[in-house]
């Protein structure tokens, strides 16, 4: 009776067991092969509708173009204008003072570019102006890049 148990185990038992461990394996290996094609599906479809999750909030601008500024009138955009213009008054030893932001547009770079067309005075008459300020705000980093008149 003894032979037949050890028979009976070796037999059955033992084939059990191996196929108890294939199928774990090979349930183990879809298991695998599931998340390796799920962690690529997602990545794909992450890859592709990325540029989609980001139109929405540069809808109006181009990369590397220009946008217009909405709001001329906002504190920073002024803040930007002066700079121009005391920094022009430096380098060419003039005495404008800013008198007006007409328009203007923004271009992201390494930091900001702000083209704005202003109007300044010098002395009695008032002027038209085209200015350009890169600036690196987490660097407080301003830089007049060109200040050139504007033909009415």
């Amino acid at each position: 009776m003894k032979v037949e148990l050890e028979q009976f185990y070796h037999t059955y038992l033992q084939n059990d067991v191996a196929v108890l461990r294939l199928t774990l394996f090979w349930l183990l290996s879809c298991r695998i092969t599931i998340l390796q094609n799920s962690c690529f599906l997602i990545l794909s479809l992450s890859i592709l509708l990325l540029p989609l999750t980001f139109s929405d909030a540069r809808k109006d601008a181009l990369a590397g173009g220009w946008t217009p500024i909405k709001d001329i009138k906002d504190p920073h955009v002024m803040e930007i204008a002066k700079f121009a213009v005391d920094e022009y008054n430096k380098q060419s030893k003039a005495s404008l003072k800013l008198d007006e932001v007409v328009k203007g547009e923004t271009q992201v770079v390494s930091g900001i570019n702000y083209k704005l067309v202003l109007k300044a005075k010098d002395g009695s008459a008032v002027n038209t102006y085209e200015a350009v300020v890169w600036e690196k705000a987490w660097l407080h980093f301003r830089n007049l890049t060109s200040f050139t008149p504007v033909r009415d």
